[in-house]
């Protein structure tokens, strides 16, 4: 089901009287697809709680109903945690490592910078470290800044320890991002140097953009072929990199997207998709490489995914 598809109970055409309760649900989908994305790293999965969301929403009293945004976002927010919970079960017995399922977004997001970061694949990742509970209080109230009490009702906890959450959660994400804020140019820039390099097969080149410590990860998700585990260090990353494209030789068409707000590569092989290609970029250096080759996560890569605060 398309992220723009909640279900056949839901009158989407022109022309047809739309009920109170849809309007509302209609109205707010974008921001419920994105709460949804950012707690759970997945389209897909975001999708199915959007439905569920739909479902439950459909059958409420809205005379009963004080705000409606707040309303749904808690409904989304107590779906995705279910939602979350059942992931981390199916994460525990993934082959390789797990990259969250990478979108392509239009301008507007790259134009909205704290929304471009908090879907980007860096931290998309980096939520992936803290629990269920810590990661919707952090989204909630540093994305979408809601109110502590807002919050409270979403996740079944009193307002006193939603704030001692949200601290943890801050301090923990605030230890691990980066420094400095990237510019849409530098890192457009440094994907350029790139992109370049990997063509021509130019291993200097892919030296002179790559980090010291730089970190490939790549996820095939026991499909498509991808790394077992992590690769760290220019040297090695650059070398594999390049052994990599020398064996799918000119069948290689490299194309520049917006990947969940940020520049990233779409890689075709004969047409087809094959994989994306997200980075994280410091001091004009790429330190962090995301290589989703997983045909299942792919399928939001060929249209752009409205994205809302």
């Amino acid at each position: 089901m398309g992220e723009g598809q909640v279900g056949a109970a839901e009158p989407f055409d022109h022309g047809i009287s739309v009920d109170p309760a849809t309007e509302a649900f209609v109205a707010h989908r974008k921001l419920l697809f994105t709460v949804a994305y950012e707690m759970l790293g997945s389209a897909a999965d975001a999708e199915d709680v959007l439905q569920e969301t739909w479902l439950r929403w459909a059958g409420i009293d809205l005379g009963t109903v004080r705000d409606q945004r707040a309303y749904l976002v808690r409904i989304v927010t107590r779906q995705a945690l279910m939602r979350l919970r059942a992931l981390g079960r199916r994460k525990e017995s993934y082959v390789g490592p797990w990259l969250p399922e990478p979108l392509l977004t239009a301008p507007d997001v790259a134009e909205d910078v704290e929304l471009a970061e908090s879907v980007s694949m860096a931290m998309l990742l980096m939520l992936e470290t803290l629990s269920p509970t810590e990661r919707a209080v952090f989204v909630l109230r540093e994305v979408f800044d809601l109110d502590y009490d807002e919050i409270a009702e979403a996740v079944g906890k009193n307002q006193a320890a939603v704030r001692q959450i949200a601290h943890r959660a801050r301090s923990h994400v605030a230890a691990r991002r980066p420094r400095d804020v990237v510019s849409r140019s530098e890192t457009r820039d440094a994907l350029d140097a790139f992109q370049r390099a990997v063509e021509t097969g130019d291993l200097q080149r892919l030296l002179d953009i790559l980090a010291p410590d730089v970190v490939l990860l790549s996820d095939g998700g026991g499909i498509k072929k991808a790394l077992a585990h992590p690769i760290v260090g220019a040297g090695k990353v650059a070398r594999l990199l390049a052994a990599g494209l020398d064996r799918f030789g000119g069948k290689v068409w490299i194309e520049p997207v917006q990947v969940n707000g940020h520049p990233g590569l779409v890689m075709r092989i004969d047409g087809e998709v094959d994989g994306v290609v997200a980075m994280q970029i410091e001091d004009g250096l790429v330190t962090g490489i995301y290589f989703v080759r997983n045909p299942a996560k792919l399928t939001h890569v060929e249209r752009e995914t409205a994205l809302s605060r």
